[in-house]
Formats: structure tokens, C-alpha cells, sequence
């Protein structure tokens, strides 16, 4: 009877060892890491900020007496004001979580720890752009529900995806800061990037009250890749209310917007490249109390 037990043992133990392990890749990795972010709370905090500042903004500025188009420039900014914040925290909590779960074996014992950090922030970043784009469709809706939408569809488009690419850099550093030196950090980081970010387009009820297009003047701190997101997203909005009465000036506006574009993308590329880089060596990293 033993004997017949060993046999079967030692059977097992090499068709085990003859079947290859999966391999990581970062398809796989991001659908393991899609499928934890969507059970953790961050997933819903982050439909409640969509659905609370889409339907608050778009009921106010579908009947306050301002002018629509500049009411959604004034969103937008906000929103891309917002974004270093809200980065910040989601960075920091998700690494809390990590640390929480197995003090972040998740990532380090992986593999590949490029492929495991990598798909980290993709994902984050997705659940980052996917809230921005029902943010401004259910602001958009509003003001169309009151007949008050004066942007085309491109203008909204591009607004997204300027707000989603000029916060790109943002999650890279957040995640780096979080893992090296904790969750209030990186937060401390971000609420400077809000302060930023907010004074970049000279303050977001001066478009709106002087109907000034704010966000192609954004001086000193503009340069700086906290405001990009809020810069971005404004230009898009911004080309589309120039477009109705200056094609001159719309064009200068999309021209500054494809010069950021591609510092914004040209920073995501290095930033992505510095963090893989620093995580490989990475050999833990602060708790918060």
C-alpha cells in the first residue's frame, strides 16, 4: 500500500514539475489587477466622484446665468485641478492595500516586477480616466437635457483624453512616492499639485467671469506637470469656443495643445521607464501609522 502511495506521489511530483508554470504577462497581470481593483471600495469612491460632480456641476451650470461653453471650461479646469488630489489618494490607499494584503509581495515576490508595477499604474490610471469620462458625459448631459450644450462632441472628446493624459505622469510618481515613503506623503505631494493646478488658469471663475481664455496664458505654473491635466483638458474646451467665432485663434490654441501633448506623453515615458526601473531595485519602503 505505501509503496503504491509513493508511486502515485512520485507521478504527480513529476507531471508537475514537466508542466511549465504561466508565464506573467502583462495582459494577464492586468486582468488580475482589474479584477482586485474592482472589489476594493476605491472602485466605488471613485463612481460616487463621477456621479456627484457630473450631476452637481451640469444641474448649476444648465441654469446659473453664465455662459454654458465657459461653465464647462470652468468644470473641466476644476476637474484637471483636482486630478494631482485625487491621484495621490487613490495611489496611496491602493499601496496601503498592497501592504495590508502581504506587505506588497503582490509586486515585489512577482516574476516580473516590470510587469507587476507596470499594470499597477495602467490600471490605476484607467480607473482614473474611465471616472473622468463619466464625469464630463453626465455634465455634458445636463446641460443638454436643458438645451444649454454649446461644445460639439470633438471638443468634449478631447477634453477627456487631455485631462486622462496630462494626469498620466501623476499616477507614476504617486505610486513611486507611496511605495517609497507612504500614503500621507504622496497626499501631501498631491494637495500641493491642487494648489497648483488651480492657480495655473489664473483662478477657475476668471474665464468664467471675464470670458477669457485662460488656460492658453498659463504663465510660470503652467509649466509645471501638476497643471497639465487642468491645462489640457481647458485647451480642448477652449479651441472649441474659439472655433465659433476666431478660426485664428483656435488654431494657436490647438497648436499649444499638441506642443503639451507631447511633453505630457514624452514625460509618461520616461516616468514609466524611471519607476520600473527604481522598483526593480525596490527594497521596501515606509508603513503609515
Amino acid at each position: 500500500m505505501s509503496t503504491a502511495l509513493a508511486r502515485i506521489g512520485r507521478s504527480v511530483h513529476d507531471a508537475t514539475r514537466m508542466t511549465p508554470a504561466p508565464r506573467m504577462t502583462l495582459l494577464r497581470t492586468l486582468r488580475s489587477e482589474t479584477m482586485r481593483f474592482t472589489r476594493s471600495p476605491l472602485a466605488l469612491v471613485h463612481l460616487i466622484c463621477a456621479f456627484t460632480g457630473g450631476i452637481a456641476c451640469g444641474a448649476y451650470f444648465a441654469y446659473a446665468p453664465w455662459d454654458p461653453a465657459f461653465g464647462a471650461d470652468a468644470y473641466v479646469q476644476l476637474l484637471g485641478a483636482l486630478m494631482p488630489l485625487m491621484a495621490s489618494i487613490v495611489c496611496g490607499l491602493n499601496v496601503d492595500e498592497e501592504r495590508r494584503a502581504g506587505r506588497l509581495a503582490n509586486l515585489t515576490g512577482a516574476p516580473s516586477r516590470a510587469t507587476a508595477i507596470a499594470a499597477k499604474a495602467i490600471v490605476l490610471w484607467l480607473a482614473g480616466a474611465l471616472t473622468l469620462l463619466l464625469a464630463i458625459g453626465i455634465f455634458a448631459g445636463a446641460l443638454a437635457l436643458a438645451g444649454r450644450l454649446a461644445l460639439g462632441l470633438d471638443a468634449l472628446v478631447f477634453s477627456v483624453a487631455g485631462l486622462a493624459l496630462g494626469s498620466t505622469p501623476l499616477y507614476l510618481l504617486f505610486l513611486a512616492v507611496a511605495l517609497r515613503t507612504g500614503r500621507n506623503a504622496a497626499i501631501g505631494v498631491g494637495a500641493a499639485g491642487l494648489g497648483i493646478g488651480l492657480f495655473s488658469v489664473g483662478g477657475l471663475a476668471h474665464g468664467l467671469m471675464t470670458g477669457e481664455l485662460t488656460a492658453a496664458t498659463g504663465g510660470i505654473l503652467g509649466l509645471i506637470p501638476f497643471a497639465w491635466p487642468a491645462r489640457l483638458g481647458s485647451l480642448a474646451i477652449e479651441a472649441g469656443i474659439a472655433q465659433m467665432s476666431d478660426a485664428a485663434q483656435a488654431a494657436a490654441i490647438n497648436s499649444l495643445a499638441l506642443e503639451l501633448t507631447i511633453a505630457a506623453a514624452a514625460l509618461t515615458a520616461a516616468g514609466l521607464a524611471a519607476l520600473i526601473a527604481w522598483f526593480n531595485r525596490f527594497e521596501g519602503g515606509k508603513d503609515d501609522a
